[in-house]
């Protein structure tokens, strides 16, 4: 069956997500638009996951747990677990290689955690856009060892695109899947022929998408969007 879904999603936790991106203004805007599942994917941190997942199991949307991870080269890699208890326990295990650089909410946001009735229940000090000390390599052989999916993100779109990070796919990492930008070219060299995902990348309620993006699920969970992505 088809599901409709957005796997890329900022919520208040990161910098750059805008304070409505709130676990229930998330979830309940997911629900009004139709989608069936989402994945809350903030830089360099599962905190948030917690709430959203309580938030999305009382309204019925299905959530992968994920974050969007800065390797040491600039370009950015989502991160997606089968549980958020998988994914806290790797957010844990990179925090320690993030630079010890104090977030300027002025200058680049506040970093709230929430808890599932939106309350603020806490402010991350470090400042989450910084790239970790851990390549491209190394990040994908840490996710892939703890049975997760290392995907490049919006690899065709900006700086942080691995394309334009690295100026090429790297050849010797089987990538599952790529994240591909919709509208924006893609080169006709060097793509392997592995599934594509379009997502909003949204940091601000209104440009979460709508129904516009399908996924061939046995139902909308996280284990069903992993054996989409694995089965090839």
């Amino acid at each position: 069956m088809k599901y409709a879904v957005d796997l890329h999603l900022h919520s208040c936790l990161s910098p750059c997500g805008d304070m409505d991106m709130t676990p229930n203004n998330i979830v309940n805007m997911a629900y009004l638009k139709g989608l069936e599942l989402i994945a809350v994917t903030d830089h360099n941190t599962a905190g948030q996951l917690p709430a959203v997942k309580a938030v999305a199991d009382a309204v019925g949307i299905g959530l992968v747990p994920g974050m969007e991870l800065t390797t040491r080269e600039e370009a950015h890699m989502l991160a997606y677990f089968r549980t958020v208890e998988e994914a806290l326990d790797f957010s844990k295990e990179i925090y320690p290689h993030l630079p010890p650089i104090k977030n300027k909410a002025s200058l680049f946001g506040r970093q709230v955690y929430m808890n599932e009735d939106d309350e603020e229940t806490g402010e991350e000090p470090i400042h989450l856009l910084s790239a970790l000390d851990l390549s491209v390599n190394r990040l994908f052989e840490m996710v892939t060892g703890r049975g997760g999916l290392a995907i490049p993100a919006h690899i065709n779109r900006g700086a942080n695109g691995i394309l334009q990070a690295l100026g090429f796919l790297p050849p010797d990492i089987p990538f599952p899947a790529l994240e591909v930008t919709t509208g924006l070219p893609l080169p006709h060299k060097g793509i392997p022929d592995v599934k594509q995902l379009h997502s909003s990348d949204a940091h601000y309620l209104e440009n979460m998408f709508e129904r516009q993006e399908f996924l061939e699920l046995s139902s909308p969970t996280a284990d069903a969007f992993f054996d989409y992505i694995l089965k090839g």
